[in-house]
């Protein structure tokens, strides 16, 4: 914790220049299903744009799990996503709309 140099009743938690700025920051990042608004190769380079890493396949290390719109039921991926989760894994499974949303956020 420390006092902002221009104002001090100003107090930051962290240092400003290493608070993560977006959800994807450092977090590894995989897709399941086609997308209906983006291929994944363009929607990789949005998430590499906001710090994330992408993944083919969900581990122990996947933060978020997006779940494409095209997609035919649930997919192995999502299966290994859930059984993560149920062993108390922090994974968040997103539908397309909502990862639309979070790269809709404005890199500052």
């Amino acid at each position: 914790m420390h006092k902002h140099k221009d104002n001090p009743e100003v107090i930051f938690f962290c240092d400003p220049s290493e608070c993560p700025m977006h959800p994807f920051d450092k977090k590894q990042i995989v897709f399941t299903g086609a997308l209906s608004t983006m291929t994944r190769s363009e929607a990789a380079k949005k998430v590499r744009v906001f710090g994330g890493i992408m993944q083919g396949a969900v581990t122990q290390e996947t933060a978020f799990l997006i779940l494409g719109d095209k997609r035919r039921g649930i997919s192995t991926k999502q299966l290994k996503a859930e059984q993560l989760i149920s062993h108390g894994i922090d994974i968040q499974i997103i539908p397309e709309a909502d990862f639309l949303w979070l790269i809709s956020m404005h890199k500052e």
